[in-house]
């Protein structure tokens, strides 16, 4: 009869962390800081929706890193197509963009966290950690600020805020204020220049913009405003 060694040492199987981001350096330096963790390893690396999906099909990852940037697409709807198909991995948002505008647009998404890429670098080995026991991860003020949101019975004033921009409506919006214009959105979204011309009548009368031109002004300090 084979005997059994009372100390042999029992391997514990490390967390699986796929990384989408399109800019090569960042995912490099986020795979760095992450396999040197000895529970963590990054299992993937994408930079595109399709890519991302497939890798997740392939590896089946415990979570997904996500950017909301991800070259001509929106990885806000990479959130909502990964809580759809695959709502067992856990998506964190790694975003350039401030917190107070998208946070509670991808935790609506299915995402259970928001670390803002200009923050330490520690604070992402702190979110997965955090997301990984059941929690969801925000900044002490954004926390405070969706607490108050469902708490409270205000509501602002219409036109006041693109908190009243559909997710599809802002994405339009943000990139009006790159300068790009009905066309190019259009290319950079796959939709008819009809759709995109629909969506900016929608955003002008959602914000009390009077023509065109007052559109892309506010787009503008709006993109500036949040770089």
């Amino acid at each position: 009869m084979k005997k059994i060694k009372k100390n042999s040492p029992v391997k514990s199987k490390k967390v699986r962390i796929l990384l989408v981001d399109d800019h090569p350096i960042m995912r490099r330096g986020l795979a760095e800081l992450i396999n040197l963790e000895k529970d963590l390893v990054v299992c993937g690396e994408a930079d595109s929706i399709h890519t991302a999906l497939e890798l997740i099909k392939r590896h089946e990852p415990d979570v997904a890193l996500v950017d909301l940037s991800l070259k001509n697409e929106s990885g806000l709807e990479l959130i909502k197509d990964i809580h759809a198909r695959y709502p067992k991995v856990l998506v964190l948002v790694l975003s350039m963009h401030d917190e107070l505008f998208y946070a509670e647009r991808v935790l609506r998404a299915g995402a259970k966290g928001y670390v803002m890429k200009q923050q330490a670098t520690d604070l992402v080995l702190v979110a997965i950690r955090r997301i990984l026991g059941g929690e969801v991860y925000l900044s002490d003020f954004m926390s405070s600020k969706v607490l108050r949101n469902f708490t409270s019975k205000k509501t602002e004033k219409a036109g006041s805020s693109v908190d009243q921009l559909s997710d599809r409506e802002l994405e339009v919006f943000r990139l009006i204020g790159t300068g790009l214009g009905t066309r190019q959105i259009a290319e950079r979204l796959s939709r008819s220049v009809k759709t995109v011309e629909t969506y900016r009548e929608h955003i002008k009368l959602k914000l009390d913009l009077k023509d065109s031109s007052e559109l892309v002004q506010n787009a503008i300090q709006w993109s500036q405003s949040n770089s």
